[in-house]
């Protein structure tokens, strides 16, 4: 029995209903300027000084594809649902920035033979049937040296759309969330090494004081 009774054209169409209201939530539209600046710092922490091709992988409405595009990186944005690729898409054009973004499978990217620098994933892999399976996928899309960045955490979901996520939510193996010490050791043999940070104690990341466990996962090829 799939882990997920329903096909990928629903969990699009679902996806699709959460995306005008999306980024209201302070963590994805960036719209407060100290959440945004909040965000571009971690990222410039985390990737490397100079512009480095980088693959954001369930880009949603790219708020940190534009973050990335600003700071001179050549990004590539992938989503499952169209509707979230159309505002990325408006967004980095009402910003001048250039930047490539695909409707297709997180999980799988359809970019063909081409390899990134950095691979980033944010709150993605809960909604994953075989998360596992696709971490290996993107370190196979990294070149020698390159990083895979993972920011996640372990909190209750709750729907985008106002409605239940997708039928059999409840058998994702990763549903909820996954903690820094889980995803650690699913990583550790695909990776070189694996640093991680915890994000639970900056409330400019998120709007507000959070109390869950947040984390990102810097792992290096």
């Amino acid at each position: 029995m799939p882990i997920v009774d329903n096909t990928s054209a629903a969990i699009a169409a679902y996806w699709d209903a959460a995306a005008s209201s999306f980024d209201d939530a302070p963590d994805h539209g960036l719209k407060a300027e100290h959440t945004r600046l909040a965000w571009a710092r971690l990222l410039g922490s985390w990737l490397p000084p100079e512009p480095v091709d980088l693959l954001d992988v369930g880009c949603g409405t790219g708020s940190l594809s534009l973050l990335l595009a600003e700071s001179g990186h050549r990004v590539t944005g992938v989503d499952l649902s169209p509707r979230m690729i159309g505002q990325a898409r408006e967004k980095l054009a009402g910003a001048d920035l250039p930047a490539r973004f695909l409707v297709g499978d997180a999980a799988s990217p359809p970019t063909g033979s081409e390899r990134f620098d950095v691979v980033l994933s944010r709150h993605l892999v809960w909604t994953l049937p075989d998360p596992e399976a696709a971490l290996r996928e993107w370190v196979g899309l990294l070149r020698p040296g390159g990083r895979l960045v993972l920011v996640e955490g372990r909190w209750r979901e709750s729907g985008q759309s106002g409605e239940p996520y997708v039928a059999g939510a409840e058998r994702l193996p990763w549903n909820g969330g996954i903690g820094a010490a889980a995803l650690s050791a699913a990583i550790r043999s695909l990776v070189a090494d694996v640093r991680v940070e915890p994000l639970s104690g900056d409330p400019a990341l998120w709007g507000g004081p959070v109390s869950d466990e947040r984390y990102a996962l810097i792992g290096r090829i």
